[in-house]
This record gives structure tokens, sequence and C-alpha cells, in this order.
């Protein structure tokens, strides 16, 4: 069960690979008027995995363009499979997808920004910075990457901020002290972020540490990132003799869903925390890839984001919806 969502008819219109394992996508709609989105839209794309129709979310890269919607993606074989049905596409691809909508709220009155990308999350953060240098904002990038041969469109971001972009590439000895940075920002700055899940509980510990207000960072978030290798686990229901397999590349929500044990969802981004049920017993782990629940919440185990959560070994769950789910 979820919102109604209104289904676009698109093109892919060409692709170019940007770097080892990130390719770009140019898609677009079959009605295109090139209007202006928000900084931190993402688009949702319906993709199928052995088969079977599913979702998911890409942000789209840069400011809007008459060309239309362009998307990253990075191949990751670790993944639930949708990086890989993507990278299967070749130009002249139909495909539906999602109007933009973005969850990043942006406060384009402060006088600092500091914007830190992990990785593929640079393709929101890219908008960010031409919104931003545009205005002639005080903002500097800093990108963490594994080498400067994997970073996804580092000549345009140093042609938008020539030395307020500072690269972070481990190959060079260059790591992302992040509570420096932020001991370094003056009160009233305002962080973006997008990056890993681990790079990202690392931003909240380390801005919180620095003493600024938890709501001045801003953040995406990856959906499939996490503390455990995605693998498969198992499901049981309370109360019942059904226990439910989770494969690798589908979701407990999708499987939950099919057969026949309604969630409410929303977002599938492990950001509204509509899709949260109780969690009744741990026979293994629980990986909170959410960012809904608190570290604490997290550390309890008394509920899980059924969208992009997953799991090491056995969790048995409640699905009864209650006023308390979320």
């Amino acid at each position: 069960m979820r919102f109604v969502e209104t289904w676009i008819p698109a093109t892919l219109v060409e692709t170019r690979d940007l770097a080892p394992g990130i390719r770009e996508f140019l898609i677009r709609p079959d009605l295109f008027d090139g209007a202006a989105y928000p900084v931190g839209s993402h688009i949702n794309v319906s993709v199928a995995i052995d088969g079977l129709p599913e979702t998911r979310s890409y942000s789209l890269v840069g400011e809007a363009s008459p060309r239309g919607f362009k998307i990253a993606v990075r191949r990751a074989e670790d993944s639930r499979g949708g990086s890989r049905y993507m990278w299967s596409l070749q130009p002249g691809a139909r495909l539906d997808i999602s109007k933009p909508s973005s969850l990043l709220a942006v406060d384009w009155t402060r006088q600092n920004y500091c914007l830190i990308a992990g990785g593929i999350g640079i393709t929101p953060i890219l908008g960010a910075a031409q919104a931003l240098a545009r205005r002639g904002a005080d903002v500097t990038l800093h990108y963490s990457v594994r080498s400067r041969s994997e970073a996804a469109y580092l000549d345009d971001l140093a042609t938008i901020l020539d030395d307020r972009l500072v690269v972070h590439a481990s190959d060079e000895g260059k790591r992302l002290d992040l509570d420096a940075l932020f001991a370094s920002l003056p009160n009233g700055a305002i962080a973006l972020f997008c990056g890993p899940m681990r790079m990202l509980d690392a931003a909240r510990h380390a801005w919180i540490g620095a003493g600024h207000p938890l709501p001045d960072l801003r953040y995406e978030t990856f959906g499939s990132s996490g503390t455990l290798p995605t693998e498969s686990f198992r499901v049981r229901l309370k109360d019942t003799d059904i226990e439910l397999e989770i494969p690798r590349e589908r979701s407990m929500l999708d499987v939950l869903n099919a057969s026949g044990h309604d969630v409410m969802y929303d977002c599938k981004r492990g950001e509204c925390g509509l899709c949260a049920i109780d969690v009744v017993a741990v026979d293994g782990e629980i990986d909170h890839r959410d960012v809904f629940f608190s570290d604490h919440q997290k550390q309890e185990n008394r509920k899980i984001c059924a969208c992009v959560s997953r799991a090491r070994g056995t969790i048995t769950v409640d699905t009864l919806l209650r006023a308390d789910a979320v």
C-alpha cells in the first residue's frame, strides 16, 4: 500500500561513462517542459529485477536542462539489482519514471555552506554547488573518493568552484577528517551531505561533537548502503508459521507486500518511516539502513524500516498496522 504515484513514460536518450563503474543516463520524458526542480531532487525509475517490477530512486544530477533528466548510476555488484538493470539499457529504451521530488531542504539565507560528497554521493551535491556558486555564496565542497580517476564530474566541479573544491583521495593519503572540518566551520554554517551510511553516521556524530545544531546538517541517503553485506535473510511473522526468505535483490517490504502481508510505505528510501514495523525477536543482526530512526532506536532493535533495512540471519516481525507504527 502506498500513496498514488504518477508514472511518466520516457526515453533513454543517451549514456556516457563518467568513471570506472559510473555511468550517466540522459532520460527525456515524452511530455517534457524543462521546468526547474528543487536542489536535491530525485526521480523514481521502474526497473525489472529477475522479471519482477520494482522501483529505484536516483538523484538528479545538476540543475534543470532542456535536454532531459540526468542521473548517474554506480555499477554495484552487491546491490539489489537496480544498477545491473540500468546498465543493461541501451539508448532508445523506454522507461517509466516519476516526477522530480526533493526531501533536501536548503536554507538559502545562510552565510556559509559546506558541501560533502562521498563517491557517487556527488550526484545531488553537484546541483547544490551550481546553485550556490551562482548566488555568490561562501561555499566549499569536500569530495571524498578512493582515487581521482573514480571521481565523477571532477572537471565540472573544478570549473564551478575552482579552489573551493577540496578532493580527499584515499590513494593520495588525503582522507576526510570530519571532526576537524566541522570544528573549523563558523556558527550558523549549514552542511549538505550525501554519501554511504557509515560516512553519514560519522558526519552526524562529528557535527554534534562540533556543537552545531543537528537540523543544520542536511543530507541525501543511499537506500542500498549499510554496514553489512547485502545478502539473503529470513523473516518470521509473529504468531504464525509463516517464514519468508528475503533474497539479496529484493527488499523486505516488497516480499511482504507481494506475499499479501500489507505494509504501508511511501518514500522507499528509509527517510519517511511509514513502512516501519515492529521487531519481535532477532536471531542474528539487523542492518539499519534508514535515516528515520535515531542511533538509540536502532540499538534497541524494536522497529525496522522494511523498505531499505536488512538483516543477517532471521528476524521475527509483527506487520499489524497500529497508531504507533512510526
